[in-house]
């Protein structure tokens, strides 16, 4: 027996769909559902700056994405001594 916990949300026709993890698949199972009512400000979807949604996924896109700036646009300490010492030179 596994017990999951999701957030999700019942359309204007009264169908609430769950997505089960892929180890379920081709197979008989027993569900038990117990709804409870969430507070309007937890089920409202987030935003980011420029207006698009926030997921994991894009957030996980977004770190990915800084982490590959940093690695093709950062010096290293040895750079950035050698350009303190060449700024001290004028």
């Amino acid at each position: 027996m596994e017990t999951m916990k999701l957030i999700s949300h019942i359309g204007t026709d009264g169908i609430l769909l769950l997505q089960m993890p892929t180890e379920f698949k081709d197979t008989s199972v027993e569900v038990v559902v117990v709804v409870q009512s969430l507070p309007s400000d937890e089920i409202k979807p987030k935003y980011n700056a420029w207006g698009k949604l926030t997921t994991k996924k894009s957030i996980q896109a977004a770190i990915a994405r800084m982490v590959q700036l940093r690695q093709e646009i950062a010096l290293d300490q040895s750079s950035i001594r050698s350009l303190i010492e060449e700024g001290r030179r004028f």
